[in-house]
């Protein structure tokens, strides 16, 4: 009774981004509260010296493995432009899109919004719409859950204990959970396998990549996510050891809830999920550990990708002006006589 009271009120009421927006905030309060409880006797001194005793080959590996990650990122982009057929628009375009896009939209939060806004200031310099842009945004979005679920699906199949340390859900749960996940995963490729198929209203769609297409778009959201995870893996601590397909699991896990959560960067969210799930390693450690992934992985590439797109604004003013000066210069030049006044 209270259920059917309940609904229709938020529905009607609050709405549905209104309820996405509570629930976001009741995930990062949960997160806050969490936190608080496992950090607040933190030692910040243990967390410098956890720093200094990384071993700096992990640290590089992890660094490497992020900057690949990145440039996973760029072909969300390139494969998206192709899917929609804008086919004219070059890879660097769509790895400077792409880059700048994930990059600003990972710190800023709300990603759709954020992202999208530093995709069209781009694209639109090539002659695509703003509808273009939001199929980009549709179909890069629709790789990173299909990669999702593939490794999601995989992990949680293989190792279900990993997945109980962030749900608490039994193990026999999580890996019906995972063998769901593939099924889907199967069930989907068959589908667009069988025909051409449109997602959409008629003036405005996106024709899903095929059956063989659609692996490469997985394969494209695997190796994005299993590049974030080995980097992770990278930068944890060494002893207890953890197999890294459980880490992976966790990780992805963490990094959906942070996603959900849309704070920025995920931050509290992704960190609280980590800590809660391995409760097993020293916090200091993994607080240093968390502190140079998010280094690597948010502030490096968030600064980097603010310098290409304050470069590129400056090139293109600069461009203006110099385009205005020389239409200033060719309208001042006299004209050419005319041949009759000349004779």
């Amino acid at each position: 009774m209270i259920r059917k009271k309940v609904w229709p009120f938020l529905r009607d009421k609050v709405g549905l981004h209104g309820l996405g927006f509570v629930v976001s905030i009741a995930i990062i309060a949960f997160a806050v509260v969490v936190l608080y409880r496992m950090l607040h006797d933190l030692k910040f001194d243990q967390v410098l010296e956890a720093l200094r005793n990384k071993d700096p080959l992990h640290v590089l590996a992890a660094f490497v493995l992020v900057a690949l990650a990145y440039l996973t990122l760029t072909f969300y982009d390139f494969f998206a432009l192709r899917t929609i057929g804008r086919k004219h628009v070059p890879y660097r375009v769509a790895a400077l899109a792409g880059f700048c896009s994930y990059s600003v939209g990972h710190n800023v939060g709300f990603t759709v919004l954020t992202g999208g806004s530093v995709r069209y200031r781009i694209y639109s310099a090539w002659g695509l719409t703003a509808i273009d842009v939001a199929k980009i945004c549709f179909v890069a979005g629709l790789t990173f859950w299909l990669g999702n679920i593939a490794v999601l699906g995989l992990g949680i199949t293989l190792h279900p204990e990993a997945a109980t340390a962030v749900d608490q859900l039994p193990p026999f749960v999580n890996r019906l959970i995972g063998v769901g996940a593939l099924s889907a995963l199967v069930a989907y490729v068959v589908w667009v396998s069988a025909s051409p198929r449109k997602i959409g209203k008629s003036d405005w769609y996106v024709t899903l990549p095929a059956g063989p297409t659609t692996l490469v778009q997985i394969g494209i959201g695997i190796l994005d996510l299993s590049l974030c995870a080995a980097a992770m893996y990278m930068l944890m601590p060494t002893s207890p050891y953890i197999d890294p397909i459980s880490l992976a699991v966790i990780f992805v896990t963490a990094t959906l809830l942070g996603f959900a959560s849309h704070a920025p960067g995920g931050l509290g969210v992704f960190d609280a999920a980590l800590l809660v799930a391995l409760p097993q390693f020293d916090k200091e450690e993994m607080v240093g550990a968390l502190l140079l992934f998010r280094l690597f992985y948010y502030i490096v590439p968030f600064a980097f990708s603010l310098l290409l797109l304050g470069s590129r604004e400056v090139m293109i003013s600069l461009r203006r002006r110099r385009a205005a000066k020389d239409g200033e210069m060719i309208a001042a030049l006299p004209e050419a006589p005319r041949k009759d006044a000349a004779e």
